[in-house]
């Protein structure tokens, strides 16, 4: 714990926030588990009341150490639990319990503003059954995180880097995780995004950079966007995919790349001029079931009809069927018309 806000401090030093999370997760393509859930006393992370109850006391011990640091975002539960399913099954409902307890736990030391968070990688919003669920991502914690990478689903393979469809995607992510929302002014942190080669080669990061962040600055109720990552794998270290040798702004020797200067001029218009955003009042209707949650992913019929809308000049939202004829939610939202995505 020392040693941990030791490292926020510098953070704070060098003008940087930081969200901290628990249960790491997933991390560079590695999964990350807590060694007393692991060799021959194997704990159900998600499932196991004593591993569960070690969880929330980790979170309450992360809280306690680090709550008073003014650059401490919040905590987050970890990264993209989801990829933990694999080996550690579990049900819709125990899922929902994991998270409410966790997440009690992490706000038992947090300041007012601090935010308690989860994220899940991409299969919780487009994986048929999936037990990480989108209405645990839209309604629990105090922001909805999206995690809109361009080869889910092979989003870029199929439709090519410079398509709408790539440069509209986190755009597209936020306005999916909306819909699900209870709350309609619940905001969504674009919390991970990025230009992996050779989904996107090096020559068209740059402009995907810059149409990825304008994209989603249209969007009402953006919290913010965060880009993974700062800095390449240096090739000495060995087994890790090929993406996350090129996956930075910088290089492994610190040194700025064509992307970098993207982001940072594109932030910089962002801020100098902050986009006016209107809200949507076209929205696509999804009717989907949990065994249908692929029809909203990248190659499914529903993504497809809000991706042709896009490139049409459209600015669709997203509502679910069942807030179809909300009278009440719809104009919380700004939404004058609802149409039929076939």
């Amino acid at each position: 714990m020392d040693q941990l806000a030791q490292l926020v401090d510098l953070a704070a030093e060098a003008g940087l926030d930081v969200l901290v999370d628990g249960v790491q997760g997933h991390l560079s393509s590695f999964d990350f588990y807590p060694e007393w859930t692991r060799s021959w006393h194997h704990r159900n992370v998600f499932t196991d009341p004593e591993a569960i109850e070690a969880q929330a006391d980790l979170l309450r011990t992360l809280g306690r150490a680090l709550a008073g640091r003014p650059n401490l975002i919040g905590l987050q539960l970890g990264n993209e639990l989801n990829n933990l399913v694999e080996h550690n099954p579990v049900t819709v409902d125990e899922v929902d319990h994991y998270l409410d307890t966790l997440l009690s736990a992490a706000r038992e030391c947090l300041r007012q503003g601090q935010l308690a968070t989860h994220s899940a990688y991409d299969a919780a919003w487009y994986g048929d059954d999936h037990p990480f669920t989108p209405e645990a991502s839209a309604r629990k914690g105090d922001l909805t995180t999206v995690h809109p990478w361009v080869f889910s689903g092979d989003c870029a393979r199929r439709y090519g880097p410079r398509s709408p469809q790539v440069l509209h995607l986190a755009e597209y992510g936020t306005e999916l995780a909306k819909a699900y929302a209870d709350d309609p002014a619940r905001p969504v942190w674009v919390q991970e995004t990025g230009a992996p080669e050779p989904h996107i080669p090096a020559a068209d990061a740059p402009e995907f950079a810059r149409a990825t962040l304008l994209n989603a600055a249209g969007c009402t109720g953006l919290w913010g966007v965060t880009w993974w990552c700062s800095h390449d794998v240096d090739r000495s270290l060995a087994d890790y995919p090929e993406l996350e040798y090129t996956l930075g702004l910088f290089d492994s020797a610190g040194r700025a790349k064509p992307i970098a200067d993207a982001v940072a001029g594109t932030v910089a218009d962002l801020r100098a001029k902050p986009p006016s955003v209107s809200p949507r009042e076209t929205a696509l209707l999804l009717d989907c079931t949990p065994a249908t949650r692929s029809a909203s992913g990248p190659g499914g019929a529903f993504f497809e009809a809000w991706m042709r809308l896009r490139a049409e000049g459209a600015r669709p939202a997203v509502v679910l069927a069942g807030r179809a004829e909300d009278t009440a939610y719809l104009t919380a939202r700004g939404i004058t018309e609802v149409v039929r995505p076939f």
